[in-house]
């Protein structure tokens, strides 16, 4: 998909906001909002859904649990998607092109996977059986200060802090660090990519340049998706793919992602091929 918003400068502005205003979001916003998701698709293919819901304090209000880490939100995003290869890639995917058009629209947003009650969360955005509901994300103006709760969590998670290249990025094989020098015009894509949000901060894409291809692989986290019925880390890659697709069509690199062309390299050990963007 294509998307209007300059990529460095949103990836820059977007971080988790997990304290809201009382600020009503204006009418306009609203509905372009809801016309941007009309747009979103995705390389890999599976369909997702989005659900929206507004929160309308009163006597009647239904309480939607977050466990205490979000406050005085009254919008919300969620997106379903059916059991089916690349799924979870292309919910990453859509879904990071919203957070990043809300950040470029001035709002702020909170990727949610492991604290929030899906229960009530589906009733509430009539959500039907045999649907995966991964995500779910608060949106609207960020309050003036942060409560204690977020910034205990943002301590935690080390959430202004990413890997180093060395850490992420390869030349030909796990061996060899890619330097930004020898990535070329991918640079800043890659740059894009490390800077990206993932679930706890745990940043498990890594990518190897080879050929001038790039192979994306996952670096599971041993356990981390054991409360889940899905790997929750497959999100992340498709967050991944999202800013490395956007950079590139900002600087007209042409490419194309595939599952099917993973390189003969010995791995690491927790390390599994999840895709390939080929330049053409």
């Amino acid at each position: 998909m294509k998307i209007k918003f300059p990529v460095e400068e949103t990836v820059k502005k977007r971080y988790s906001v997990r304290n809201y205003s009382e600020r009503v979001i204006e009418a306009d916003k609203i509905n372009a909002i809801a016309d941007f998701i009309k747009t979103l698709e995705n390389p890999f293919g599976p369909t997702i859904t989005f659900h929206t819901l507004d929160i309308k304090p009163g006597p009647t209000t239904q309480k939607l649990g977050t466990y205490g880490v979000i406050k005085g939100a009254s919008h919300y995003i969620g997106a379903t998607i059916t059991p089916e290869p690349m799924a979870l890639e292309a919910l990453g995917y859509e879904f990071e092109a919203l957070v990043l058009y809300l950040a470029d629209q001035g709002l702020g947003s909170c990727w949610l996977g492991g604290t929030f009650d899906r229960r009530s969360f589906s009733t509430a955005m009539h959500i039907d059986d045999g649907e995966l509901f991964p995500i779910i994300s608060p949106y609207g103006y960020a309050a003036e200060h942060k409560h204690f709760k977020e910034k205990a969590m943002r301590k935690l998670i080390k959430a202004d802090q990413r890997k180093n290249w060395p850490q992420l990025f390869f030349k030909d094989d796990f061996q060899t660090p890619l330097t930004e020098a020898t990535a070329g015009d991918l640079a800043f894509a890659l740059e894009m990519v490390r800077l990206g949000p993932s679930a706890s901060n745990k940043q498990p894409w890594r990518i190897v340049l080879l050929d001038g291809n790039c192979h994306f692989y996952e670096a599971k986290e041993p356990g981390y998706s054991k409360a889940f019925a899905y790997d929750i880390q497959r999100v992340d890659l498709g967050i991944a793919a999202a800013h490395f697709d956007f950079a590139t069509q900002e600087g007209n690199i042409n490419g194309h992602f595939v599952t099917t062309a993973a390189p003969e390299l010995t791995l690491p050990q927790h390390l599994e091929y999840v895709f390939s963007w080929i330049r053409e």
